[in-house]
């Protein structure tokens, strides 16, 4: 029998392994949002506002997808774990079918196809992402290990975002561009998927699993409990809201390279390095800001730098190149804060909950989680793509866009300056109503504790 998790520190090796899991989450977060509406627009010659709707749909999908992938891992026995099985199987899945999103077998006549096949993709990323996410809280009950583990996983997912992000790109110009180009970089993406997927199985092998309790009968009163949780809804509604800010920037990347910095063939790639490579050495950082503020404020704190960052962007046309990126490596230092302490909150309501209800359900929490942002990405390229369709934006089946009115560029640069900034800032201000501390938990799971419904940050209003 597996060990208990909250034993003590997790071995080094289960932090790699469980972190490798982001390198399929990064890349399928970030390249259909970068490349899927500039491949429907500039490359099948699609409107930009059916676009939108075709980068949204699928993945909205997801919202009513996530909660019961989540249910299913909650009651899934095996000799692995209630977990690690869709690590394997949804990450196999997942890897095969991105590579068919940009397969274009009907040339530019493949939009239905597209849709259907990234619709397939977004549910196999389902049963991969919400077991993934929820293993966390059942690998440790340790605060700080917990922010721990998140600080390497999210270090890989800024590695995922780079790798995948600044060399799709190139991929496709490698390629020849157009269908071909794209075809390429599906195989290379879904490649990083199936590396990321199996070293997350493999990587946590030697891993204590925990108790995945009983649970709530039916997915109704399990969704119930998590709505009762005050400090994960404020959480969630802030990470969903942000998620769609951030999604937005990653939509608008190639657009705002070629009309704005005058740079389609590296610009995007460049971009993503400003944006990545400052998130990966600030990491070690932002660890210490969160031990001497609180998660909570770190968070607060990352987010605004992104938000402000993405709002200096706005005289992106005035400024000269190297300025744009040092902006651009500013919003990544905010990203990475925004990022870790997030996903390090987590846990500790799930932790809180359990502790609350005597019940081990972290599937329903990261399935709420997970389709919340999934939402919030889906979100972020429908919003751009309706902003360039308002805009004017003209669609090319050429593989590169097309010359753009003044008025399309304006759409450009404000889709990806000033909306992301409305999007992330405001949210922060839900955060007044998560009131988990280390003190709070612990108060919340001392032994011969009763809830009376007066409790740390109280689920009776």
């Amino acid at each position: 029998m597996k060990t208990p998790p909250g034993a003590g520190s997790l071995p080094r090796r289960v932090h790699v392994g469980y972190a490798l899991g982001s390198l399929a989450t990064g890349a399928f977060g970030t390249v259909p949002g970068l490349l899927l509406l500039p491949y429907l627009t500039d490359t099948l010659g699609v409107a930009a506002g059916l676009a939108a709707l075709l980068v949204l749909l699928p993945k909205a999908w997801d919202v009513l997808v996530n909660p019961v992938a989540g249910r299913i891992s909650d009651r899934t026995r095996s000799r692995w774990g209630a977990r690690r099985p869709y690590l394997l199987v949804g990450g196999l899945a997942l890897a095969v079918l991105f590579a068919s999103i940009f397969a274009a077998p009907f040339g530019n006549g493949s939009v239905a196809y597209v849709a259907f096949a990234f619709l397939a993709t977004a549910t196999a990323f389902a049963f991969f992402q919400v077991p993934y996410v929820a293993m966390p809280a059942e690998l440790t009950d340790d605060y700080a290990e917990r922010t721990r583990m998140m600080t390497w996983r999210i270090a890989v997912l800024a590695l995922a975002i780079l790798v995948s992000g600044a060399v799709a790109p190139l991929v496709v110009s490698a390629g020849g561009g157009g269908v071909a180009g794209h075809r390429w970089m599906g195989l290379f993406v879904a490649a990083l998927i199936a590396l990321g997927a199996l070293g997350a199985f493999f990587g946590t092998r030697s891993a204590p699993t925990g108790a995945v309790g009983g649970s709530e009968p039916t997915l109704r009163a399990q969704l119930a409990v998590a709505g009762a949780n005050r400090p994960f809804r404020a959480l969630l509604i802030c990470f969903v809201v942000q998620s769609a800010g951030v999604a937005t920037i990653l939509a608008g990347v190639n657009y705002f390279a070629a009309q704005i910095l005058r740079d389609e063939q590296s610009g995007p790639t460049l971009l993503f390095v400003c944006f990545v490579g400052p998130a990966l050495l600030v990491m070690p950082l932002w660890t210490r800001i969160g031990a001497r503020l609180g998660k909570r404020t770190a968070l607060v704190v990352g987010s605004l730098i992104l938000a402000v960052g993405a709002l200096a962007l706005v005289a992106a046309p005035v400024l000269p190149p190297v300025a744009v990126y040092l902006v651009v490596a500013l919003i990544g230092v905010g990203y990475a804060g925004q990022q870790v302490f997030a996903l390090a909150m987590l846990p500790d309501c799930i932790a809180y909950d359990t502790a609350r209800t005597s019940r081990r359900q972290a599937g329903v929490f990261t399935g709420l989680w997970t389709a919340g942002e999934t939402l919030g990405l889906a979100l972020g390229p429908g919003i751009y793509g309706l902003v360039l369709q308002l805009a004017g934006y003209v669609s090319s089946d050429t593989g590169s866009a097309a010359a753009q009115s003044d008025t399309a560029r304006l759409g450009v640069l404000l889709g990806f300056t000033l909306i992301p900034a409305l999007l992330i800032a405001p949210p922060v201000l839900l955060l007044s109503r998560y009131t988990l501390t280390p003190a709070a938990l612990a108060a919340a799971t001392r032994p011969g504790r009763v809830d009376h419904g007066v409790v740390v940050g109280d689920e009776s209003r």
